[in-house]
């Protein structure tokens, strides 16, 4: 099974968000250090939950800094992006990364209709851009020139460079928030990334995976080549104690979740528009359901229970919003040291 850490760190005050961003690095740095497999990069606008905002340029950095560990993106705000200068970015990273490179796609922010609102985009529209900005790139990387006539981008297109450091192209994967869009997932034979839910729902949802796979003709080798290739996001706290990981890590999560609420319901009392609640997926989390805390022999057993799933890897989001770093540190440390090496080969 492989590991890694989810960069996503939450800035309430705009004047600390450099001393975050410079955390966050440290981060990555730590997490390479300790043997992580991927270090993933998300996408927000405008609120400080992950404060660094552009995914590409800090990747830029990173791409320097870690020395094992490959870049992910879990996901991308596609819906945000010219699908061709996204096909350059990408291909550059490729090339930095050696083919270490995971291309995370999604429909944008599922919370927080702003990040749609500061670019110009409306957010119906964005799963219909989604579909067509992976089509435009995966030309761009494939072929030498064309021309592309859709509906949200008029192009032609000469030959692409660099050309992908990977052939054809860098692993491209999709996130996946509802029982319908993993089906279409599986469907077309393509593995995924699912957000954070309870163990039951990823088990019912892999076997559903699974049957739709089959149904869709896919031998066997395919679909446990699908669900190694297929990751799952989680919360962590690891710490020395039960008891430590209550007091520390519960606290933490429930003031993350506590915090993104209110910060929801103060833009809806300004007569913000915001996503209805139906478009919000995974949206309501019981803290069970949110959150694998406890010392390193209990994490192990709910990793356990995931790896019988089949599932390739896990995304681990180990600083908890306003979590100070060197916390976060300390869980993710016990984590790499202690829960990872029990799942390894």
């Amino acid at each position: 099974m492989k590991f890694s850490t989810f960069l996503f760190p939450d800035s309430r005050d705009p004047a600390s968000d450099g001393a975050v961003i410079d955390e966050t690095v440290r981060e990555a740095v730590l997490a390479d250090r300790l043997g992580a497999d991927i270090v993933w990069l998300a996408e927000h606008h405008f609120d400080g939950i992950s404060v660094y905002a552009d995914p590409m340029v800090l990747a830029g950095a990173l791409a320097v800094s870690v020395k094992q560990a490959g870049l992910g993106f879990a996901v991308i705000q596609t819906a945000l992006h010219h699908p061709i200068r996204l096909a350059e970015q990408m291909a550059l990273l490729d090339h930095l990364m050696k083919g270490k490179l995971i291309v995370g796609l999604g429909r944008g922010s599922s919370f927080n209709i702003y990040d749609y609102q500061g670019f110009g985009i409306d957010h119906h529209e964005a799963q219909a851009r989604l579909d067509e900005a992976e089509s435009v790139m995966v030309k761009a990387w494939t072929e030498d020139q064309f021309d592309h006539n859709g509906k949200f981008w008029q192009l032609q297109v000469p030959m692409l460079r660099p050309r992908p450091y990977s052939k054809p192209y860098p692993p491209v994967i999709r996130g996946s928030s509802t029982d319908a869009s993993l089906i279409e997932l599986a469907a077309q034979g393509k593995p995924f990334m699912m957000n954070v839910q309870s163990l039951e729902t990823t088990a019912r949802r892999i076997t559903l995976y699974r049957e739709t796979m089959r149904e869709s003709r896919f031998d066997e080798a395919t679909i446990a080549a699908n669900l190694k290739a297929s990751w799952v996001w989680r919360n962590f706290y690891v710490a020395e104690s039960d008891a430590e990981a209550e007091r520390v890590g519960i606290e933490a999560f429930e003031t993350m979740t506590r915090d993104r609420a209110e910060m929801r319901n103060r833009y809806a009392a300004m007569g913000q528009r915001i996503i209805p609640q139906d478009d919000l997926p995974g949206a309501r989390k019981t803290r069970g359901e949110g959150l694998i805390h406890g010392t390193a022999a209990r994490v192990v057993e709910d990793v356990a229970a995931l790896d019988k799933l089949g599932i390739g890897g896990i995304i681990g989001t180990f600083r908890l919003g306003t979590m100070p770093h060197e916390v976060a540190a300390a869980s993710l440390t016990l984590f790499m040291e202690k829960v990872a090496p029990q799942f390894r080969g």
